[in-house]
Order: C-alpha cells, then structure tokens, then sequence
C-alpha cells in the first residue's frame, strides 16, 4: 500500500495495525517514496564478550596518572 505523508499522518493508528498484521506500507512525500512501515523483527540478544583474547587490557589500566590528576584537579599537594 502507498500513501501521502499527510495521509499517513490522518491514518496512523489504522496503518500501523495493517502494518502489524503483515502489510507493507510505503509513505511518500511528492509522490516520492520516504520509509517503509513494516512489523518490527527483534534483532535478537546482545552477544557479550565478542573481543574476549582479542584485544588486550593492561593491568594497570585503573591506576592514576600524576599528569592527568594535574590536568583535572591542579597541582597536586
């Protein structure tokens, strides 16, 4: 289905429930087409730990810096 933006705008909660229910709807603008309305597809879970042996952090990654403390907070007593 192809409607105006002003339409689309008139009509939205009717369109989104066709959108729900499998219809494809092309909102244009000029008759230029601009989106697509279609039903969301969940993309799936986050997969944590993807870099896991591929990168490597240093131990001392949380200690302090005396030049960057100096930077934030001045000169240090």
């Amino acid at each position: 289905m192809i409607v105006s933006i002003s339409a689309a705008k008139a009509n939205f909660s009717k369109l989104v429930n066709m959108a729900y229910h499998g219809e494809k709807i092309t909102i244009t603008k000029n008759d230029l087409p601009l989106v697509d309305l279609v039903v969301h597809k969940p993309e799936g879970k986050r997969t944590l730990g993807l870099l896991e042996g591929k990168i490597d952090i240093p131990d001392n990654f949380t200690d302090e810096d005396a030049d960057i403390e100096e930077m934030f907070y001045g000169q240090s007593l």
